[in-house]
């Protein structure tokens, strides 16, 4: 079975087309922002109805359908649901061996005033983990390093998700990049030096977002010291490594300098106006503690200081290729693999679309975190029955989230590869002089439907290369803006939706995905036009910030 994709089924019309195209995704946030539909059921209802549209209007053979869907599903529960449930164990680890309590009180020493906390965690500490493993870890640790701090559930999940921006183009060790580079024939360290002549604007107002987002102005301008070195030191390494070495290593450098920087900082200068942070959320279960507290206060960083090395070591492109030779089979996933073609502009010829499974079980992220939550259990001196039943735990906890996660993929892959998510690029790649405004927002919304800002990359970078050769505009550029436009969008996706509720469920007052979603939509729109603002100026007012 061979099938072409079709961009303008309605009427040979892109407008009318795009305007079919998003119902699916429209139903999803209906359910889930308004009517309030748990986000599993509001995920199955938008998969049926996306497919539907890729059948009855884009002509889409139905096993080529429920073949997308089905590869989505079973890219949700790996690598992603892999990854989230051994993140949360470690988490747990940590909270019931009493160690989290110690963390606590050691990260309250740096600072006491919760605005404070939520720039180390949600922004510095966060982009670092974004550095060395992307994929949804950065919210699922830092949403629950808050709430075990005391935060609010609604304000972790929120507060994290809005931290995990600017860094998300840099992630998982330049993977975005380094992905888009071969994809649209145009050099890796170019499209690095302009996404990084892009991002540290944000990166220096990201964290005056986000304690305006947590405290308003007033709250803001208390620690607006904080929020400047914060921002500033991260901006300013994002803009060198990115320049001068590369995507690789940008997040990790950036993220420890800026941590470093801000406690610096809070060895000689402290917020007039401290802010504590509240009690911690009612109906929370107390710990079981089997580890004494008196325990040296480094013990409580060996669970974190594992991940960070475990997941760095993966995401080396060395070690990674070897595990991949040895431990992730490619599987062709059958009846869809080289089965569709795409035809440009999104492609320069008709191109078989590749759809294949890496059986990644070893080699993915997510047994990087459970080496390090088993290396963490031997430091601790958890015994093996007790830490498979908090592992068993978590699992319990996390079930229906990864059936969330599951089914959310499925949707994503099916407007994937029925083309109706190009068919809303193409609509915006239509704007002529307003191009370089509605390119970020192409690749913010290739991130909200897809989850990544690598698949981001993968489905709209050749399209933005095409356009911009058309109207006379730097590839670079234009390709560079996708990425940098997506980063904006990460808050939003459905699966960053999830990870945040789960990694901050488990409580009264926990907040639902809907209510997540409503929490974060106008900041991530807002911040993505305002990338659009400056995309606008470098390609109109200060066309030589675009690197030769």
């Amino acid at each position: 079975m061979h099938w072409s994709q079709i961009y303008d089924p309605v009427g040979h019309s892109i407008g009318l087309s795009a305007l079919v195209a998003v119902i699916p995704v429209s139903v999803l946030l209906g359910l889930l922002a308004f009517w309030h539909v748990r986000a599993h059921l509001a995920a199955i209802i938008a998969l049926v109805v996306a497919l539907a549209v890729a059948v009855a209007v884009y002509r889409m053979p139905i096993p080529l359908a429920l073949a997308s869907a089905g590869y989505g599903a079973a890219f949700g529960l790996l690598p992603i649901g892999w990854l989230i449930l051994n993140a949360i164990f470690i988490y747990q680890l940590s909270v019931e061996t009493g160690q989290f309590a110690v963390l606590q009180r050691q990260i309250a020493g740096v600072s006491g005033d919760r605005r404070i906390q939520a720039l180390l965690i949600a922004f510095s500490f966060g982009a670092f983990i974004e550095g060395a493993a992307g994929f949804g870890a950065p919210v699922a640790i830092s949403g629950a390093l808050m709430i075990g701090l005391g935060f609010r559930p609604l304000e972790a999940a929120k507060l994290a998700l809005i931290g995990n921006t600017a860094p998300v183009a840099f992630g998982s060790l330049g993977t975005p990049l380094v992905t888009l580079a071969p994809l649209t024939g145009l050099d890796l360290h170019l499209l690095s030096a302009m996404v990084g002549r892009q991002l540290p604007v944000f990166s220096l107002v990201v964290p005056f977002w986000l304690i305006w987002a947590q405290v308003g102005w007033r709250g803001m301008v208390a620690v607006w010291p904080a929020c400047l070195v914060a921002g500033a030191t991260f901006g300013a390494m994002q803009f060198w490594i990115s320049n001068a070495h590369g995507p690789w290593l940008v997040d990790i450098v950036a993220g420890a300098v800026s941590m470093a920087a801000v406690v610096g900082l809070m060895q000689f200068w402290r917020p007039a106006d401290e802010e504590s942070v509240p009690e911690p959320p009612t109906g929370t279960a107390p710990p079981i503690t089997t580890t004494p507290l008196r325990a040296p206060p480094w013990k409580a960083w060996l669970p974190w200081i594992f991940l960070t090395g475990f997941v760095f070591l993966w995401g080396l492109p060395q070690v990674k290729q070897r595990l991949n030779d040895w431990f992730a089979p490619q599987v062709p996933v059958p009846v869809l693999h080289l089965a569709i073609d795409k035809i440009p502009p999104v492609a320069p010829k008709p191109t078989p679309e590749k759809a294949v499974f890496s059986l990644n079980l070893l080699s993915a992220t997510g047994t990087a975190l459970l080496l390090a939550g088993i290396a963490s259990t031997l430091a601790l001196g958890v015994g093996l029955r007790r830490a498979l039943e908090i592992y068993g735990h978590t699992l319990m906890r996390v079930r229906v989230s990864l059936l969330t996660i599951s089914v959310m993929m499925a949707l994503g892959f099916t407007t994937r590869y029925s083309g109706t998510d190009t068919t809303m690029g193409l609509a915006m790649a239509g704007t002529g002089v307003l191009f370089p405004f509605f390119s970020p927002l192409i690749g913010w919304l290739g991130v909200a439907l897809t989850g990544s800002d690598t698949s981001s990359n993968v489905l709209f970078g050749n399209l933005q290369k095409v356009t911009a050769e058309q109207l006379g505009f730097s590839p670079i550029l234009m390709c560079a803006s996708n990425s940098s436009g997506g980063v904006m969008g990460k808050m939003i996706d459905a699966q960053s939706i999830v990870v945040a509720s789960v990694a901050t469920g488990g409580h009264q007052d926990s907040p639902d995905a809907g209510t997540v979603l409503r929490s974060v939509f106008w900041h991530s729109l807002a911040l993505a036009v305002l990338v659009g603002i400056l995309v606008t100026l470098q390609a109109y007012v200060w066309p030589g910030v675009v690197p030769k």
